[in-house]
């Protein structure tokens, strides 16, 4: 899952680590021409007292005043990242010893290895938008970061990845069993997608999972373009033991929509699951169609099944849903093998819509809701 972004990931990990180390801060020096000036009142009185060199006696408890113009004081309370920022690694930035070799990631350093972040995310079908706004984030968290010999680099780096990453994912949340259990019956729930996504899977993992929470569910076969999709959503039917809704091939699927729906409110049935035809997002008569049904059906949530593995392509194909039925969630299928990663990283941020599932298996239970720190933990588990 995620190999190749993960691999790509680790690399970049690695060489902003190498890019930053190798930039060495070089100890404090004063020469004849120099003075330093100390910010503490404590280190002036040690100056007065002693009347030796100030650098020396001062230490390195004092205000001193590196090349840079960062001051021992500065680098031990204001660390750039806000301590939560990088909870994970449970490791501060700056240790308090070593003051006198702090320094700040450069400037030059940050945008070359952004830059390589920015191959990489590319690389892993992430949409540019998206990869713009983590390099954002990312700069964000290093731009005045002070560091020091004792900073681990390498979690620095990790960790406000993981955190720009995170920020691009939770776009918005949306709880989909207490909005099930709390929304007036029968819910209407419309699923739409291009053919091959796994939409009908889609609807028959939300029904098992709808059961399991003793939740009465009728599937309505609204994708009457095609036989087969009547023939696979009636035979999940019978695996899962619920009523099913289905005219002919070639039917009015606004129809079979009303038809389930009025099954439902007579039957007192909790939700209705309503399959569509897959169409692409470019062919308008289809389109049109889908709107006709949503009409009818007058669905509380529309949700855009997606294949993790068409990257871009599902971006494009989620936006244009959007336009034409105002989408209000996601369903992401194919996860478990889908090594690039760039669909799941791009779609909820380029939409603004939250993804609600992904598909992490061949089972009715793999089906599970989506967790950005599930994601980052697996772009980079080792």
């Amino acid at each position: 899952m995620f190999k190749s972004l993960k691999e790509k990931l680790n690399i970049f990990k690695k060489k902003a680590k190498d890019d930053i180390d190798s930039d060495e801060p070089q100890p404090l020096s004063q020469t004849p021409s120099q003075k330093v000036i100390p910010k503490s009142k404590f280190a002036q009185k040690s100056m007065k007292k002693s009347g030796k060199k100030m650098a020396r006696d001062a230490g390195p408890t004092v205000g001193m005043e590196s090349e840079s113009g960062i001051t021992l004081q500065d680098s031990i309370e204001g660390s750039g990242l806000k301590g939560d920022d990088l909870l994970k690694s449970g490791k501060p930035l700056v240790e308090e010893k070593g003051g006198l070799f702090s320094k700040k990631i450069s400037d030059k350093k940050l945008d070359e290895f952004l830059f390589e972040l920015e191959m990489a995310l590319l690389e892993s079908d992430v949409a540019q938008p998206v990869v713009e706004r983590i390099k954002e984030y990312l700069k964000e968290e290093l731009a005045g970061v002070k560091l020091d010999r004792k900073t681990d680099m390498e979690v620095l780096v990790e960790n406000a990845l993981r955190h720009s990453i995170e920020k691009v994912l939770v776009t918005q949340t949306f709880d989909f069993d207490r909005f099930i259990k709390g929304a007036n019956k029968p819910i209407v729930i419309m699923f739409v997608g291009v053919n091959g996504t796994g939409k009908t899977t889609a609807i028959a993992r939300i029904a098992h999972r709808l059961k399991e929470q003793h939740i009465t569910c009728v599937l309505a076969a609204g994708d009457t373009f095609r036989a087969g999709a009547i023939e696979q959503l009636t035979k999940h039917a019978e695996n899962l033991g619920m009523k099913i809704i289905k005219h002919k091939a070639g039917a009015d699927p606004a129809a079979v929509a009303y038809d389930a729906i009025e099954h439902a409110v007579a039957r007192r049935k909790d939700v209705v699951l309503l399959d569509t035809a897959g169409r692409m997002q470019t062919n308008t008569n289809l389109m049109d169609e889908m709107k006709k049904i949503s009409r009818v059906a007058k669905p509380q949530l529309k949700i855009f099944v997606g294949d993790s593995l068409a990257g871009n392509d599902a971006v494009i194909q989620a936006q244009k849903f959007d336009e034409a039925v105002g989408i209000d969630g996601v369903i992401l299928t194919k996860i478990d093998v889908d090594a690039k990663g760039g669909a799941a990283l791009s779609i909820a941020y380029t939409i603004g819509k939250p993804i609600l599932f992904i598909g992490t298996g061949q089972d009715y239970k793999d089906l599970i809701p989506f967790d950005p720190k599930w994601m980052t933990d697996r772009l980079f588990e080792e």
